[in-house]
């Protein structure tokens, strides 16, 4: 059997431990990064004053008045759904249509939530308003109605964009190595240098693994930090709703934010609970509790495509740089309901991980400048539907490691072991396990 690879600590190579960068091959001249898709990959070599200097002095100006327009149009198009299904719907003679137009009401009402959430979430960024004060106040009050942190998690939020594509200090979808993925799957006692081909590309089991993304993504990643940084997890200590000096999400300074943002939750929960006493819990359920389903839906699938596909990079620290990072994006295509309710967040990603604090609705323009100065290095699929760039993604983007030949680079592209896409590294000929400091929980206790 060949050796395998020590496991390591999210602290680095423990005392014994042999580093892969010391016994890479030499890179042939002729080596490249290659995607998933066998696609050559180049570093970007853009800066970030040529993106700041390419997008238009307009777009960098929120307008008060504009983002103050939209959150009252969405809480129009919110209540009043509301209403006309809570008062003419009983009165429809079918039960069959009854049920059909209940199913159509949370479907849209959960998209209408989740432009809400987008709008918090433009307030996090400061991208709603200059004045800081009313950002966090709106963000506040509309992210609690949602049932979100929202200091908390704009804390949290702000580290993944000071950090996008690092393998090392991302905060959320950070991908599994080779190594890290087979004993995640098959247990932590099996040698990954004995596994080369997985049956996981089945339709039964990406539906399952679709399913439970949906349903258990969101709540873990607050409650536990899930598809944070391997082996940063447990409650209560990595979760977002913890306060205590235990906190390993939180600095000491922030766990009152974290409080104030439990408080707003708990006040949005009595509201609720009054709401459930005085309509019942049936019709609270359709008009909020199916439709929050819905949102989270949206939510973790937008952001999971948003930094999930064949083409996109990772880094190892050392190589990472804030326009690699920001550039590990795609932008996608929503058509009618992106651009009108979920405030162009689906196809303006790019520009929203360079330039943060630009408003959504001056992000198309902004978008369309820095393509010229990003060039190929600007990642977009306009042409895949979303849910079937979901499904694709979820099967084939299992796990990154370094392209075979350009062992030590530190740039990491997506593979899988069921034989779609580029072939992974090739263990049984002898390469290495492509792997990173902080891959691996630590081995204690696991």
């Amino acid at each position: 059997m060949l050796s395998t690879t020590t496991m390591t600590n999210p602290t680095g190579p423990s005392s014994g431990q042999t580093s892969l960068r010391s016994r890479a091959k030499t890179k042939p001249s002729s080596a490249q990064h290659i995607d998933l898709y066998g696609n050559p990959y180049t570093i970007p070599d853009f800066t970030m004053k040529q993106i700041h200097d390419a997008i238009p002095a307009r777009c960098f100006k929120p307008s008060t008045f504009k983002s103050l327009a939209y959150v009252a149009r969405d809480y129009f198009y919110l209540l009043s759904l509301m209403y006309l299904v809570h008062t003419y719907v009983p009165l429809l003679p079918s039960p069959h249509l009854r049920a059909a137009v209940y199913a159509m009401y949370t479907i849209l009402s959960g998209m209408i939530m989740t432009g809400i959430w987008i709008l918090a979430h433009e307030c996090g960024h400061g991208a709603f308003s200059k004045s800081k004060a009313l950002n966090n106040t709106t963000g506040f009050i509309l992210h609690s109605s949602l049932l979100v942190p929202y200091y908390s998690w704009k804390i949290s939020h702000s580290h993944h964009h000071k950090a996008t594509g690092d393998l090392q200090r991302d905060t959320v979808f950070v991908p599994h190595s080779r190594e890290h993925f087979v004993k995640t799957n098959l247990g932590h006692d099996v040698d990954p240098f004995t596994v080369h081909e997985l049956g996981e590309d089945t339709p039964l089991y990406t539906l399952w693994r679709c399913v439970t993304h949906q349903l258990l993504g969101w709540p873990l990643y607050m409650l536990d930090n899930l598809s944070g940084q391997k082996g940063q997890n447990g409650f209560p200590h990595y979760s977002h709703y913890w306060f205590g000096e235990g906190s390993k999400l939180y600095k000491k300074s922030e766990l009152w934010s974290v409080f104030i943002s439990d408080l707003g939750l708990s006040a949005m929960c009595v509201v609720l609970y009054f709401a459930i006493q005085t309509w019942g819990l049936w019709t609270v359920s359709v008009l909020y509790g199916v439709p929050y389903l819905w949102l989270n839906h949206w939510i973790v699938l937008i952001t999971f495509l948003q930094h999930t596909d064949g083409r996109l990079p990772h880094f190892a620290h050392s190589q990472w740089t804030f326009a690699r990072g920001a550039s590990a994006t795609i932008d996608r295509d929503f058509g009618f309901i992106d651009t009108h309710l979920f405030h162009h967040i689906v196809g303006t990603h790019v520009l929203h991980h360079l330039v943060s604090t630009i408003p959504f609705y001056h992000a198309q323009e902004a978008t369309e400048a820095i393509k010229k100065v990003m060039g190929r290095h600007y990642h977009a699929d306009r042409e895949t539907p979303l849910l079937k760039a979901f499904w694709k993604n979820q099967r084939d983007c299992r796990f990154v490691e370094e392209t075979p030949g350009m062992e030590g680079s530190g740039v990491y592209m997506f593979r899988n072991l069921h034989g779609s896409g580029e072939r992974p590294r090739d263990l049984a000929a002898g390469e290495g396990l492509s792997s990173w400091a902080g891959s691996m929980p630590p081995s204690t206790g696991v």
